[in-house]
């Protein structure tokens, strides 16, 4: 795949000095802190608008980029969404849909990138479930598609390198889908040991996530999500992201394999 060389690309970050290792130029850019982003755009053509993890007020920290790389001349917005955003009841899909009709009346050319569900939202912390003897969740037999980081971030890159992209939304997700009773049967097989699924109802999901530290707002993100995979929101089987990044997407084995010592 054709990306950009170093010497054309700038990172962005609220602490630059934490970018040191990339090998490119780099500049403070704060999406709260205003004063930071039009001068952290200029000159830069094509920005890549990783969609806050801070939930404080998501969508005006994307309003102020977006007003920013107005002011600073940005020809396109790549913009992290979530899988069908437009008509997604999902509750964390309220912020990417207001974030993207605001980048659509910027108008400024852009290309959305609405990734599915990501395969480390349940393999990074199957060290607890595995201590616990259980698989957690409210999902039902809800099926999922997600796909690993690496892939959503090899799309982003092989998006962000050419402006062919412009105009497009991609629905991105894995190319294997599994309900939460196969991901813990997998597990199970990786561990030589039973681990059970265990569906729980949604006010007993959300006190576990409470319980083991998440803040109740994020923890209802996490089981307003369970409940409504079951209508497929989170799941998609047109293989999109694996056409686009010309190679399937990366197996749960292969996560599993890297998530269990």
């Amino acid at each position: 795949m054709t990306l950009c060389p170093p010497d054309r690309l700038v990172a962005l970050a609220r602490d630059p000095a934490k970018l040191a290792d990339l090998g490119v130029a780099s500049r403070r850019f704060d999406y709260k802190a205003v004063e930071t982003l039009v001068p952290g755009l200029e000159g830069v053509d094509t920005l890549v608008l990783i969609s806050s993890s801070d939930f404080d007020d998501r969508v005006g920290q994307h309003a102020n980029v977006i007003d920013a790389a107005r002011t600073a001349g940005v020809g396109r917005i790549v913009y992290t969404s979530i899988l069908k955003a437009d008509r997604s009841p999902l509750l964390i899909a309220q912020d990417h849909r207001d974030t993207e009709g605001l980048i659509a009346r910027s108008g400024i050319p852009a290309t959305i990138l609405r990734n599915g569900w990501y395969t480390e939202n349940w393999t990074a912390p199957l060290g607890g479930a595995i201590a616990a003897g259980a698989l957690y969740g409210a999902a039902g037999d809800a099926r999922f598609t997600p796909a690993a980081r690496q892939d959503y971030a090899d799309a982003l890159a092989i998006v962000a390198a050419s402006a062919d992209h412009a105009g497009q939304v991609y629905e991105l997700a894995g190319d294997e889908g599994f309900t939460l009773a196969e991901l813990a049967a997998a597990v199970s097989r990786r561990i030589g040991r039973d681990l059970p699924y265990q569906d729980l109802p949604p006010s007993a999901y959300q006190a576990l996530l409470e319980q083991i530290g998440l803040p109740a707002g994020f923890a209802t993100l996490l089981v307003d999500v369970d409940q409504k995979a079951a209508d497929g929101w989170l799941h998609d089987d047109t293989q999109t992201l694996s056409t686009l990044i010309g190679r399937p997407t990366t197996s749960l084995a292969r996560m599993l394999d890297a998530a269990i010592p």
